[in-house]
């Protein structure tokens, strides 16, 4: 103790780039770090773990007791104080903006599937609709989060990621493994997805258009504009195609807002979108429905401030709404059965209110804070039935979750150590004997030498059911209103080794969930029933390395379950975890101005599913076969001005990823993008 006092007395924390923010708590506490401009990006995990910037960034003490220490640039959400990725005490994947450009795909959910830790179960290609699973979890189990505004949907994470952002928008996406209640609230049961948008600092205007096969066309533009105090940024993109096979089109219109006024040293940000989908949902749900329809609109606003000072204040207000008009039947299709009478009509509500706060003391950083979160929805098909009927809705439900946090992070010359807590109270459980819990989370990094450093963590978390999984009853599946919260339990250990020819990282985890909720055939009647499994234990092992310009990265997962040893469900997402994925990117120049970048991915799910015959109209248990993809995109630069070309799939390789599904074969598309010359105010 006496050493970590030396320590913070000694030491004060500067920065080029960071005044009044992330960093800037760290001034409070007395301490040097000068961190230069960082011009390029070398990532882990799939590109994506690590961060080796072009200009180190160095620590800086008034005496010589403290060796000096490189430190990463890129600053984290991966504990409720930020801090530098090469000092978080959690494994935290980065996907920069650099490895965006150079990727063959249109949408975020096209970017994951090049992380070997995260799990991406198509349904459409391009941001149509996928589900995002981490460390074998389901994808209602993760939270997604825009600029810290956490817009997991209470309905289904099948809209998650309705959100209204362009891959040109992106300066970073941070992955969090693991249960993360404490850091992103209590719906991050498995882990976090938070993107980060571009924090423009002088005006500018970015254009992009896109077309190639099945129809597909694509455009993207975005400005800001820089007053005295404020930056606004406008963005807005479309994406279209006419689809791969029958009903499977799609049109995709997203509107983003954002601006930053500085006011006397605090910040306040201001953000707000549109999402809007329409698309044919080819088996989305049910195998024999090809004409299945879904038009989505989804929306929100949030205001966030943050002050600077020794004691910091970031209050956070957000709101977000989703549509939902889900066909069986897509209009027009001839010969509609009689019995089908009107498409489920469904909205989705959710405003929340944060407080962090910060302090910076002789001891480190202590947060604390709290949130209120209520949820609603309005439904033909989901929920209570209302007294009268509103519109198209007769039925809703609606809770409020309730948290309170605290969290310490302890900053010593070698370790970083994280201590906190949620408390946690929903509305939805007052009549039950468990409507609140506590769920702790430790995190401790011990950077032994300048190349290695090691960490450990261990959390807790619980997450309500969606209400699709309490109240759904249509075709052949049927939720259940007696579900309780899920609660998990996870610990890490890891390493990571940085050098100039080679960045690893290699860790091992294991998670024990109890009351997981999943959606297992029922055998004496055919259909598929919300269910509580009594508990679930996955174990599993990453390895990440880049070497040069190769990145490589492989995760193994496996389970242990009674249930799923004795009877051996049809599930329809818990047990169909992905048992084996490898990835490896590849960025190289041809010539000058002239790159390629490949991305192979490979992997193996474990489970299987029910493979729907249309001619015999039979249902066959199937095992899911392991897959390779490639993808290739060319990149030719000429002063502002990039044309680009990307082959999607080239092997033509028939897999699905989700059911009975089958996903895109080989998709060719080109186009050009601008950066017009900055204006600096």
């Amino acid at each position: 103790m006496n050493r970590q006092k030396q320590f913070l007395k000694q030491a004060a924390f500067r920065f080029k780039r960071f005044a009044r923010k992330s960093h800037s708590v760290f001034n409070s506490i007395h301490k040097t770090i000068t961190i230069g401009v960082l011009s390029g990006c070398a990532l882990l995990s799939a590109h994506a773990a690590s961060v080796n910037p072009a200009e180190k960034a160095v620590i800086q003490t008034k005496s010589d007791t403290i060796p000096e220490k490189e430190l990463d640039e890129v600053v984290v959400t991966a504990s409720k104080t930020q801090l530098p990725l090469s000092m978080a005490a959690k494994l935290v994947t980065v996907i920069t903006s650099k490895e965006i450009e150079r990727a063959p795909v249109r949408s975020v959910e096209d970017l994951l599937n090049y992380v070997a830790g995260v799990d991406i179960l198509q349904r459409g290609p391009h941001g149509t609709q996928a589900d995002i699973s981490l460390r074998g979890g389901s994808f209602d189990q993760a939270a997604i989060l825009l600029n810290n505004v956490n817009l997991t949907n209470p309905q289904t994470g099948h809209y998650s990621f309705d959100i209204p952002v362009n891959l040109s928008d992106i300066e970073r996406i941070e992955i969090v493994q693991g249960p993360s209640s404490l850091i992103f609230g209590a719906s991050a049961f498995s882990g976090g997805i938070n993107i980060i948008t571009k924090k423009d600092t002088h005006s500018n205007a970015f254009a992009k258009l896109e077309s190639g096969m099945h129809e597909l066309f694509g455009a993207e533009a975005r400005g800001a504009y820089k007053m005295q105090n404020s930056i606004h940024r406008l963005s807005a993109g479309y994406k279209r195609s006419g689809g791969y096979i029958q009903n499977s089109d799609y049109n995709i219109v997203n509107l983003l807002w954002q601006s930053r006024f500085d006011i006397n040293g605090a910040n306040i940000d201001i953000q707000a979108g549109v999402n809007d989908k329409k698309y044919g949902a080819n088996t989305f749900y049910a195998a024999a429905y090809p004409n299945q329809y879904d038009d989505t609109r989804g929306m929100f606003a949030s205001i966030k401030g943050e002050t600077g000072g020794k004691l910091k204040f970031i209050p956070l207000l957000y709101w977000s709404r989703h549509y939902d008009v889900y066909h069986l039947f897509r209009p027009g299709t001839p010969d509609i059965p009689s019995w089908y009478t009107a498409p489920n009509y469904h909205r989705s509500d959710v405003y929340g209110l944060n407080l962090n706060m910060q302090y910076a003391s002789g001891l480190g950083i202590t947060s604390f804070g709290g949130e209120f979160r209520n949820e609603g929805i309005l439904s033909s098909n989901l929920g209570r039935l209302m007294r009268q009927k509103s519109g198209n809705y007769d039925k809703w439900d609606n809770r409020s979750n309730i948290s309170f946090f605290a969290e310490h992070n302890f900053v010593f010359d070698k370790l970083t150590l994280s201590v906190g807590g949620l408390y946690n109270y929903n509305t939805a459980l007052a009549d039950t004997l468990k409507a609140d819990g506590f769920y702790p989370a430790i995190n401790v990094s011990y950077r032994a030498s300048d190349a290695v450093s090691l960490y450990a963590s261990w959390s807790k978390a619980t997450r309500m059911p969606t209400f699709t999984d309490l109240y759904y009853k249509a075709g052949k599946h049927r939720g259940f209103a007696g579900l309780t919260p899920e609660y998990s339990q996870s610990g890490e250990v890891g390493a990571r080794y940085k050098s100039t020819v080679l960045m690893a990282n290699l860790n091992a985890f294991y998670s024990k969930g109890d009351n997981l909720i999943d959606w297992v055939l029922n055998s004496s009647d055919g259909l598929y029933h919300a269910q509580n499994l009594a508990s679930l234990s996955t174990y599993g092992i990453g390895v990440d390395a880049v070497i040069s310009s190769v990145h490589i990265g492989y995760q193994y997962m496996t389970q242990k379950s009674d249930e799923a040893r004795q009877n051996n469900p049809v599930s329809a997402y818990v047990f169909n975890y992905l048992r084996h994925k490898l990835t490896v990117g590849v960025h190289h120049r041809i010539i000058k101005d002239l790159t390629l970048s490949w991305n192979l991915r490979w992997q193996q799910r474990a489970g299987n599913y029910l493979k729907y015959v249309a001619e015999t109209k039979e249902e066959i248990p199937t095992a899911y076969k392991p897959f390779l993809l490639l993808d290739i995109k060319a990149n030719y630069t000429v002063r502002k001005i990039n044309f680009f070309v990307n082959a999607n799939n080239i092997f033509n390789t028939t897999h699905v990823d989700f059911g009975n599904i089958p996903q895109p074969g080989f998709w060719l598309t080109g186009g050009v993008s601008y950066l017009f010359e900055s204006i600096k105010k």
